[in-house]
């Protein structure tokens, strides 16, 4: 047996627990409920792994706001297997997946976005991690109406996003199945409109 291959293995696997303990934290308490001993307890891991995988509380952050950045670009992979415009039509329905619309999720969607606010090296992770989301969402726009030029394809992204981010926000305070499935249409109207 490859012993290096099962450490890698352990080690992606205790840095992945450490960074869904941070982003647990985050959800409940915010920002300031996050130090490297609460994530070490909350990972049930001690907390010279932390330390060990992380420099300290921001680049553990910076790292939390990856993974939700690749867990949003998930949202708008195109799935080879589909047309062009059903992949669009899933993508568009995946926001309101269970998984994302739990309070443990939508809340900690505000307090990343707080964060975006609060810190410029945070803002700058967000910021970019919207632009790939934005040209993910662009890109299956465009292959599903290849007769729209780039800047409308990417205009209608953003105006989907603001329908998803409403969605989401919304979904805190308890609304109806009915009102997001409302949502997800009025996002399938922006992107195949004439």
């Amino acid at each position: 047996m490859d012993t290096s291959t099962v450490n890698s293995g352990e080690q992606v696997d205790r840095q992945a627990r450490i960074l869904e303990a941070a982003l647990d934290l985050l959800s409940r308490h915010g920002i300031s409920g996050v130090s490297m001993r609460a994530v070490a307890r909350e990972a049930g891991v001690a907390l010279g792994l932390v330390n060990y995988y992380f420099e300290d509380k921001t680049s553990l952050i910076r790292a939390a706001l990856h993974r939700i950045d690749e867990r949003d670009l998930r949202l708008v992979a195109p799935d080879p297997a589909s047309p062009p415009d059903e992949q669009l039509r899933k993508a568009l329905r995946r926001v309101a997946d269970p998984e994302f619309l739990t309070t443990q999720h939508l809340s900690l969607r505000l307090h990343l976005w707080a964060l975006a606010q609060a810190h410029e090296d945070f803002a700058h992770i967000n910021a970019a991690a919207f632009d790939r989301y934005l040209k993910g969402l662009a890109a299956l726009l465009a292959n599903a109406r290849p007769e729209l030029p780039a800047d409308v394809c990417r205009e209608r992204a953003a105006d989907i996003v603001v329908v998803q981010n409403g969605m989401w926000l919304t979904a805190l305070l308890g609304v109806d199945e009915a009102s997001i499935q409302r949502s997800i249409a009025r996002t399938e109207e922006i992107a195949f409109a004439a």
